[in-house]
């Protein structure tokens, strides 16, 4: 009975850890929700593999189970 109870306890954490992936166009658009709620209207976010999110600094996000970074830059007027 108490393997049982482990194996559906294991079997739940498991479950809702494959829901945290989170698509990056959704991430994406929350991360715009917010700033645009700063009042910043001059920037650029970009989806891009990890091989090239050179600047740790620019990264504002990772989705796709971590394979995607977002990148953030903020355009100069």
């Amino acid at each position: 009975m108490i393997r049982l109870a482990i194996v559906v306890l294991a079997s739940l954490m498991a479950t809702s850890a494959l829901a945290a992936v989170k698509p990056c166009e959704e991430l994406k658009a929350e991360i715009e929700a917010k700033i645009q709620a700063r009042g910043v209207t001059s920037y650029t976010l970009e989806i891009v593999p990890n091989s090239e999110a050179k600047d740790p600094n620019m990264v504002v996000g990772s989705c796709d189970g971590g394979t995607k970074k977002i990148i953030y830059q903020k355009n100069d007027k």
